[in-house]
């Protein structure tokens, strides 16, 4: 069998790395263009198990941010809800206040602006992270109700001609279920962009806040982390390097296997173990180890203490030492020779 002929069939069981067969983990990320690997689960905190003792360098809270001109303190988390038990938030179910990544707190009451998100996205070249489904934004906004209140001004003569119409027109619209209402709430969301701090140690990160949009629905963070640098190693998959080799060498084996028992059988009409490939060479390379394993066994057999019986006790005429048998001999030919004499 030739050798050109292994390339198609190994090139339909060795993997290939360049496309994604398998989804990334959670909170990594892939860039094609730069061949970046991005992983920022090293700043994820994480809760401490009950029977372990806190290291000096295991962090019992989640990240903070300075709020600054607004008033308050920011708490979140990357790719995980704070460790900070949370037993009640504006707007959200109880069912759901275990997977708050970000809160505020405002005049005793505790706010979330966003529920745990593990995906991340590159907008340009900046990495980020989103949070959404906090609690309810006040509506309208301050900027609809500046425009609502200026197009109220500009149409009140023609308020009066269109109520009739209003009327009709809301006569004729589907009355909406309290499920649809709260769909149409508008919600607190964060947005978190990763920047590389090489200068940062690992598993630490510096978040600041950045700021929010006026209706303080939307908060912007900046996080400068050693995880937001990326590496060039490629992404997690199912088998590495020593995998990939595993593979390529079975389907060697498995080819030159089935292949030269199809030639040994169908051309040289050959039976039994005899249709192996080179059976010959593989005859003797088992004969000759099997040598090898019966002198060993049998020079080891030689070191090991012997069981002594009663042949080799004092005395036995069938056993005894070479020298007691030499004294015997010696002996009965001194008889014969004075038997001779005599």
């Amino acid at each position: 069998m030739r050798p050109t002929t292994l390339l198609p069939l190994l090139s339909l069981f060795t993997p290939s790395f360049a496309a994604d067969s398998k989804p990334l983990l959670p909170c990594t990320i892939y860039r094609t263009e730069t061949n970046a690997y991005y992983d920022i689960s090293p700043i994820a905190i994480q809760p401490l198990v009950e029977h372990k003792k806190a290291h000096k360098d295991d962090r019992t809270e989640s990240w903070h941010a300075r709020g600054y001109d607004i008033g308050t303190n920011f708490t979140l988390n990357f790719c995980a809800p704070v460790i900070e038990t949370i037993e009640e938030a504006v707007g959200i179910k109880e069912s759901l206040l275990k997977n708050i990544s970000a809160f505020y707190e405002w005049k005793g009451k505790t706010y979330s602006i966003g529920q745990t998100s593990t995906e991340l996205v590159f907008r340009g070249r900046e990495l980020s992270i989103n949070y959404t489904n906090g609690s309810p934004c006040d509506s309208p906004s301050t900027h609809e109700r500046r425009k609502l209140k200026h197009d109220d001004d500009d149409d009140d003569d023609d308020k009066d001609d269109d109520d009739d119409k209003k009327k009709d027109d809301d006569d004729k619209k589907p009355h909406h279920d309290k499920s649809s209402k709260e769909d149409d709430i508008r919600r607190k969301s964060t947005l978190i962009s990763l920047a590389c701090d090489q200068n940062m140690p690992s598993g630490r990160a510096h978040i600041s806040f950045v700021g929010t949009d006026p209706d303080q629905c939307a908060y912007f963070f900046r996080a400068k982390t050693l995880a937001a640098c990326g590496g060039v190693q490629e992404p997690p998959t199912g088998l590495g390097s020593g995998g990939v080799f595993g593979v390529i060498l079975v389907i060697f084996l498995a080819v030159y296997l089935l292949g030269g028992i199809a030639y040994q059988r169908t051309v040289m009409h050959q039976r039994g173990w005899r249709q192996l490939p080179n059976y010959n060479v593989w005859a003797s390379i088992f004969s000759i180890v099997k040598d090898i394993v019966i002198i060993l066994t049998s020079s080891c057999a030689r070191l090991l203490p012997r069981r002594q019986g009663y042949n080799h006790l004092p005395g036995n005429g069938r056993g005894g030492t070479r020298g007691g048998r030499a004294d015997d001999e010696n002996r009965l030919i001194d008889q014969l020779d004075e038997d001779w004499d005599e």
